[in-house]
């Protein structure tokens, strides 16, 4: 596979109270598809049935159709785009996922990844329960279901104490729509309003294409239950300083979107600014690697006063999907994606920018390019730290052992991807560039695990060797 880029899981979309329910879902969706393009489904509530759309594919592939949203009626509505990491696809896996439960049928929408998914899947089983897919947000089911406490609210308080890891959750229920984030708040989640109904969304983007107005960020630690009597906000767990995933804001977030009150564009040109500052480069020309490296450039070329031009061109026609039948075919994958500039490039000392290197597999392919294209010298500048450790909360990075940085100094790096220099953004760069001084060590304001090996939460399936990546619980057959 050439596409060597990092992969967010899932994004979340909920209505409640709106007759177009269903519609502005899809809407939600089709503004969060860069968050999961491998499956998308839609559950809504007519006041009697709950109805259920899941596909395999794109929001547009299907939600664009008036026929797939004549089977969704109702005031309220929740949906989700997929991007399954370990194991086969399968319908089974789509969210929401649904269940009928004593108190009635709820739906469930789940943006990150359960640290300790493996051990309540086993325990679960060993009760009794029977599971339909093979996702960790199935396990939260089985636990409301299995609570004892008297009312919905309380047994999804009651099982929310049995998760370990990162979670921004969407339930629907017949009567309610419900936000969950975990304690630490690592996922992003928003509440927004619309003549009325009330919206969350994985990113404000979402709430924008539908015009609705952003209310807040919901916070970390909080379950936020919006029903016809209007909204109710919970706080069962003891209060800790939020660490939302720093990697949202370097590349997986839209980024017109905004978090936590930081614009997400501008948290990326502050960083390429930060890029500059930290090493003074001789260039004639700055170019990103697109689409991601755009904000960090125009960042860069600003500090540095290196012009900006688009040194290579993206085909944005090409979809994950695409199939490499030969060896020849899969050598010549970068150029399906991207191709350079060449009158732009040739004889010009050019500093490349990016967002991160995972593997290194893609970025020794666009060196290539660049240097066949005829420039002079080649460097390279990373807005991001190495990343050096796998994720374990939503993020489908690869194992330690393919992480390039894992393993090799940054000069290493520099020869085996053929550079004139290269540098990643320093660890203190990178606070800095979203407006702290300096990073706290005793308690860090975000979640940034894959660069400095502190993970937040127990990873208990690791602890016991269940697998390293986690993302998807078994392997289909």
């Amino acid at each position: 596979m050439y596409d060597d880029k990092l992969k967010e899981e899932c994004g979340v979309f909920g209505v409640f109270g709106h007759p177009d329910a269903a519609a502005l879902t899809a809407l939600g969706l089709h503004a969060l598809q860069h968050r999961g393009q491998e499956s998308a489904g839609i559950v809504s509530f007519d006041g009697k049935n709950f109805n259920n759309e899941p596909y395999m594919g794109l929001v547009g592939d299907h939600f664009t159709k008036a026929s797939v949203i004549d089977r969704l009626p109702g005031s309220s509505a929740l949906g989700h785009v997929r991007y399954s990491t370990t194991g086969n696809t399968s319908l089974k896996n789509i969210q929401p996922l649904f269940a009928d439960l004593i108190g009635g049928g709820i739906a469930c929408s789940h943006n990150g990844n359960l640290t300790n998914g493996i051990e309540l899947r086993k325990n679960l089983v060993k009760k009794g329960a029977i599971f339909q897919s093979t996702t960790d947000t199935e396990a939260l089911l089985h636990l409301i279901a299995q609570s004892k406490k008297s009312t919905m609210v309380k047994k999804i308080i009651d099982a929310l104490f049995e998760l370990e890891g990162a979670y921004s959750i969407g339930l629907l229920t017949n009567k309610k729509l419900i936000a969950i984030k975990d304690p630490l708040g690592i996922r992003p989640l928003v509440m927004g309003e619309l003549k009325g109904a009330k919206i969350i969304a994985s990113e404000t983007c979402a709430l924008d294409i539908i015009g609705a107005k952003y209310i807040r960020d919901i916070e970390n630690g909080e379950i936020v239950i919006m029903d016809k009597n209007g909204v109710k906000s919970y706080k069962p767990f003891k209060n800790v300083p939020a660490r939302p995933c720093i990697f949202e804001y370097i590349y997986f977030a839209r980024p017109d979107s905004v978090m936590n009150g930081k614009n997400v564009y501008d948290c990326r040109k502050k960083m390429g600014q930060q890029l500059a500052l930290e090493l003074k480069t001789n260039a004639d020309l700055v170019i990103p690697v697109p689409d991601s490296g755009v904000p960090a450039a125009l960042g860069y070329s600003e500090a540095s006063k290196i012009p900006f031009n688009l040194g290579i061109i993206r085909n944005h026609y090409v979809g994950r999907t695409f199939i490499e039948p030969t060896q020849t075919i899969r050598q010549l994958g970068i150029k399906l994606k991207h191709n350079v500039n060449k009158s732009i490039i040739k004889n010009k000392k050019v500093v490349l920018i990016d967002d991160s290197i995972v593997r290194g597999t893609t970025a020794i392919k666009i060196v290539e390019m660049i240097r066949n294209a005829g420039a002079a010298e080649v460097h390279m500048r990373i807005s991001s730290p190495p990343i050096k450790f796998p994720d374990f909360y939503g993020i489908d990075t690869p194992s330690i052992s393919e992480l390039i940085a894992s393993k090799n100094s940054t000069e290493d790096i520099r020869k085996m991807l053929k550079l004139d220099s290269l540098h990643f953004l320093s660890l203190e760069g990178l606070y800095k560039s979203m407006g702290h001084q300096k990073r706290n060590e005793n308690n860090p304001q975000y979640t940034d695990h894959c660069f400095t090996g502190d993970y937040p939460t127990n990873l208990v399936d690791r602890d016991d060797g269940a697998l390293e990546n986690q993302l998807s619980l078994l392997n289909d057959k």
